[in-house]
């Protein structure tokens, strides 16, 4: 092949004729390559100007610009800052959807980086800041990516590519629809209708090079709850002329972790009950009329999610009455089971290995973590697997996790990002045409 190239080159036709007639894997292994300072670029300016969800309002625009200058049709505002690009191929075919998430955490960024954030907000009344801290700066790159790597072999496409930019995956603010099942209930999935699709996440404690996955059951269901515990306010010199809602509240914490480790069978599949945040009290010789909890819940099985959200509200509604107390709890189902299906898992793993290579590909157990990928996943049959932003030789136990101050990202990721990606769309597609 080299030889070819070269004879062609010294005849006098043009790079681009040259370029023309290379295998289409050759062709995104290139054009991804030589895209790689811009793909960064980008990765940068976005983590350096976050935007919280359904607030993506510049990122929005500088994702829709690059994908118009591309010559890809373009649709803004869907679930409200959401973005979706159409690449109509040249030859029939599926339609394959590719999907990014571009909103921020309210996280406080506390590395010393070039390109660090110092924007700020107000959240749940505090203030705080705004920063990348689980990635999705580096998905909105990678995608653009991918549209400019695909656009540019636009005539080869055996199909459709819908670039999908997506906000608020971390969640929708409070009183608002967002992130990917507003997208849904509002078409992202049809007009064409979407026959496959395929996403990725960054991992900031797996090795740059490697990608990571697992068939079925991927990424754990998520709920949130809220437990409102009301006591009996009183001076704190004399605890006994009224109830005490921090004691109770401090048994029901200790008595939601026996709802994982003794009423649930985690052999079947693992489950999570955290308490993430316990509020109440203004003074020292003050007990408090009232505190309140909140936490979340993970569960890959429905039996078991059924059974923890009835251990939750009768542990702590019990708990709560033996003390005199009253407790009001109130769960939010959130999004379900991140559900790789197994066919497609199947038929398109060898893909990433020829990506990777092979030794760079790993089966992983289930991810406690979730995503609203998984919505997109009850619709239509999709793919999600995990890639490596972790710098070469680092220590997994001493990265940064993700949703974390100091979570930290290696760029020279990215362009396996880019070629996986362009790979499953155009891969599937061809797999789809011979048969």
């Amino acid at each position: 092949m080299k030889k070819r190239l070269f004879l062609l080159l010294s005849l006098g036709f043009s790079p681009a004729f040259v370029f023309a007639q290379l295998p289409l894997n050759v062709k995104i292994d290139q054009k991804a390559q030589s895209l790689e300072p811009k793909i960064v670029e980008w990765r940068r300016d976005f983590h350096q100007n976050p935007e919280l969800g359904n607030r993506e309002f510049k990122t929005a625009e500088k994702i829709a610009k690059h994908l118009k200058s591309l010559g890809i049709e373009v649709q803004t505002g869907v679930g409200h800052t959401g973005v979706v690009g159409l690449l109509k191929g040249g030859k029939p075919g599926p339609v394959v959807a590719l999907r990014a998430d571009m909103d921020g955490l309210p996280v406080t960024e506390r590395g010393d980086l070039p390109f660090k954030s110092t924007v700020t907000t107000d959240y749940n009344g505090q203030k705080v800041g705004v920063m990348h801290a689980c990635g999705h700066d580096t998905h909105m790159s990678i995608l653009m990516g991918v549209a400019e790597v695909l656009a540019s072999m636009k005539s080869d496409i055996k199909g459709t590519v819908k670039f999908i930019f997506q906000p608020a995956e971390e969640g929708a603010p409070e009183g608002e629809e967002g992130g990917a099942k507003l997208m849904i209930k509002e078409g992202v999935l049809e007009n064409p209708k979407v026959d496959v699709i395929f996403g990725l996440h960054i991992n900031s404690q797996t090795e740059v090079g490697k990608i990571a996955y697992k068939p079925g059951a991927t990424m754990a269901a998520v709920d949130f709850f809220s437990i409102d515990v009301k006591g009996v306010q009183t001076h704190g010199a004399y605890p006994w002329s009224g109830v005490d809602p921090i004691v109770t509240s401090s048994q029901i914490v200790m008595g939601l972790q026996t709802i994982v480790s003794r009423n649930l069978d985690i052999t079947k599949a693992p489950a999570v009950v955290t308490i993430g945040a316990i509020n109440g009290g203004i003074r020292q010789n003050i007990i408090p009329e009232q505190v309140k909890m909140i936490g979340t819940i993970r569960t890959f099985d429905e039996e078991m999610h059924t059974k923890v959200h009835k251990r939750v509200t009768d542990i702590a509604t019990n708990i709560a009455e033996s003390a005199g107390a009253k407790a009001e709890v109130n769960i939010t189902t959130l999004y379900p089971v991140t559900f790789n299906d197994v066919p497609l898992t199947e038929e398109m793993i060898g893909t990433l290995q020829n990506v990777a290579g092979k030794d760079n590909v790993k089966l992983i157990p289930a991810v406690t973590g979730a995503e609203d990928f998984s919505y997109y996943q009850q619709k239509v049959p999709g793919f999600f697997f995990f890639l490596g932003g972790m710098p070469k030789g680092k220590d997994p136990l001493k990265a940064a996790a993700h949703h974390t101050p100091d979570f930290f990202i290696d760029d020279s990721g990215i362009v396996l990002g880019v070629r996986s990606l362009s790979r499953l769309a155009l891969d599937y597609m061809e797999k789809k045409s011979k048969k």
